[in-house]
């Protein structure tokens, strides 16, 4: 792994308002790979739940996004004699993860969601020292001040405004 780069928490504090809807923020564990394009990996040197954890407080204090997590559905098959200190990784896990919440997707599908991300839009990749298999929290950030059911009827609102003929006549 790489050597971990000195200020990335003031840096991260730096970038957190450039980030917003769209963009992720992948919490990987040491065996992420580096990456080239609108992919920053960052090697923080941290403990991997103590990463997650420290990011998802940096995000419940940005009023401007809210996270969106998803962990690898390999993680939950994953035994302690296949990946030793797995179930306690598990259980860390679920703790820090309690405040947003969570989506067990198959790793490939997470990793082809960030690729794809990639081409329009920033990922920042936190690199932690964890040694555990399928651990890793991807975040997609979404609007921290618009929640999903306020666009749902805000869509419903536009969508019975178009059936209905204007009286209006054109200037």
């Amino acid at each position: 792994m790489g050597s971990p780069k000195p200020g990335w928490k003031k840096q991260f504090r730096q970038v957190l308002p450039e980030l917003g809807h769209r963009n992720w923020i992948l919490i990987a564990d040491s065996a992420y790979p580096a990456q080239t394009g609108a992919v920053e990996v960052v090697s923080t040197g941290e403990d991997h739940i103590d990463l997650v954890s420290w990011v998802l407080k940096e995000l419940a204090d940005a009023a401007h996004v809210r996270p969106v997590a998803f962990l690898d559905a390999e993680l939950s098959a994953l035994t302690d004699e296949l990946a030793p200190g797995v179930s306690e990784t598990r259980q860390a896990l679920a703790n820090a993860l309690a405040v947003c919440g969570s989506t067990a997707v198959l790793h490939e599908e997470l990793i082809a969601r960030l690729s794809a991300t990639a081409q329009n839009f920033k990922v920042l990749v936190l690199k932690s020292t964890g040694v555990v298999p399928y651990s890793s929290v991807f975040i997609e950030l979404d609007c921290g001040y618009w929640a999903p059911e306020n666009e749902a009827e805000l869509r419903l609102l536009m969508s019975a405004g178009r059936r209905k003929p204007s009286t209006k006549k054109a200037r």
